[in-house]
């Protein structure tokens, strides 16, 4: 077993015996300010669920914390044209900027703690630099924000807000104080892989360029006047979304450290979230929103854990509607379920999810769309990981059986997904693994438009 791994096991022990402690070291109400997540580039509020669990399993109230779902969560190829499906860097703002009023109201707080990763630092260094939220914020925590760029290109692209010589990113980096690149008067963390976040490589590998220099180092998401802290192995995603970086982050909140890093059961679990589709980029058909997906059916059925096949009907069913809600939903914090979405212009989606052992308004369902390419598979099986990406050499991880899963390669993590087009007939068992969890779903046939996604929670 590798180190890293090893190190992320006794973390997780050591935190779950820490756990039988926690009434008696936990903060007082006082110290647990609101919290806004603002997740990345075309990611969703699900993204931040397990980081909010283990704020909860520290005693932080659920009903402070909160993530966005912005509306079109891609950013356009030029910040200054409209780009159907695609958000700008004032709209991306606005929406953090509603929503941090929002919250303030609600709690009746003076300031919020705003927690992004990658795309999401944008609109929070734009919202304190451009629309007032200096004086609404308290702590600032970036994890993997490109602040410097995924590239810097003087010569072209100067609208794209992800260059580094682009005019958005100039303006945020010169709109500091006493030569620092962040407003005084806001505590600011930063926080950053040593050299395995895709988005911070000096090789263009990541963007189809290998061998080209991006002009960007692995301290590209580091700012003058924050404190910059690196974590070891973690990735892109993994700066906000692991057990380590929670660690960080609750200590620069709170002055001390969490009693535990585990997410801590609760007795009676309800689920809710959104249901959404794809937007209507017209080159491709898959870019995601965060819209509602009105007239979508869910259902969802409890699985054996051995097998997937399922263990009874439905134990629950919803049409969505203009709230694009599909719960609320109690659940078995043990159970293992099967989501299953019918929807107009999509597949039939089925979705084999681990346990839930806490409660969560962010469980985000999306259906899928089998491409040509994919029709002449028996079944069509996609193993997800949203809170990371796949690391060989630092993680375990098979699917089907084979490990590493197909078009997962070497080198920098940068796949999400792994998908495993199966060949042979009849309903079977499938399992996907991904260190210490392992998601047991069902094939189902490509030829009913039917696909199957394994959805990992760590």
């Amino acid at each position: 077993m590798n180190e890293l791994l090893t190190r992320r096991r006794l973390l997780l022990a050591a935190a779950a015996t820490a756990s039988l402690a926690a009434c008696a070291n936990r903060p007082s109400t006082a110290d647990m300010p609101p919290i806004v997540f603002v997740p990345g580039n075309g990611d969703t509020a699900a993204i931040c669920m397990t980081t909010i669990w283990r704020f909860e399993s520290n005693g932080w109230p659920r009903e402070r914390l909160h993530a966005i779902d912005l509306p079109y969560p891609l950013a356009r190829d030029d910040d200054t044209k409209e780009q159907g499906g695609r958000s700008s860097t004032s709209e991306h703002m606005a929406f953090l900027a509603a929503e941090v009023k929002r919250v303030l109201a609600a709690t009746g707080a003076s300031k919020v703690v705003l927690i992004g990763n990658s795309r999401g630092g944008y609109a929070i260094r734009n919202f304190i630099a451009s629309s007032g939220g200096a004086a609404l914020v308290s702590h600032v925590v970036l994890g993997g924000v490109p602040n410097h760029g995924v590239a810097v290109d003087p010569n072209a692209r100067l609208d794209n807000e992800f260059n580094g010589a682009g005019r958005f990113l100039a303006r945020l980096n010169s709109s500091g104080t006493n030569g620092n690149e962040v407003a005084a008067g806001i505590a600011w963390l930063t926080i950053r892989s040593d050299r395995n976040d895709k988005y911070a490589q000096p090789d263009a590998a990541i963007l189809g360029r290998p061998g080209t220099p991006t002009g960007v180092s692995y301290e590209g998401p580091a700012l003058r006047g924050a404190e910059n802290i690196v974590i070891a192995g973690v990735d892109h995603r993994e700066t906000v979304y692991s057990p380590q970086s929670f660690d960080a982050m609750f200590r620069f909140i709170t002055g001390r450290a969490p009693t535990t890093l585990a997410i801590v059961p609760e007795g009676r679990v309800v689920l809710d979230g959104t249901l959404s589709g794809l937007g209507p980029d017209s080159r491709t058909g898959k870019d995601p929103t965060n819209l509602p997906l009105v007239g979508a059916m869910l259902e969802v059925y409890a699985t054996d854990a051995a097998t997937g096949a399922r263990l009874g009907p439905a134990v629950h069913r919803k049409t969505i509607g203009a709230d694009g809600r599909w719960g609320p939903f109690v659940a078995d914090g043990t159970a293992r379920y099967e989501f299953v979405i019918a929807a107009a212009g999509y597949a039939t989606t089925h979705i084999y999810r681990s346990p839930f052992p806490r409660s969560s308004q962010f469980v985000s369902l999306h259906p899928e769309r089998l491409a040509e390419a994919d029709r002449a598979a028996r079944s069509l099986v996609t193993m997800t990981r949203s809170r990371g990406y796949f690391g060989i050499g630092r993680d375990r991880m098979a699917l089907d059986g084979t490990s590493p899963p197909a078009g997962v390669a070497a080198g920098v993590p940068s796949i999400s997904a792994a998908v495993a087009r199966i060949a042979d007939g009849g309903e079977r068992a499938i399992v996907g693994e991904f260190n210490d969890e392992r998601i047991v779903g069902r094939t189902w046939p490509v030829a009913d438009n039917h696909v199957v996604v394994l959805e990992l929670t760590y």
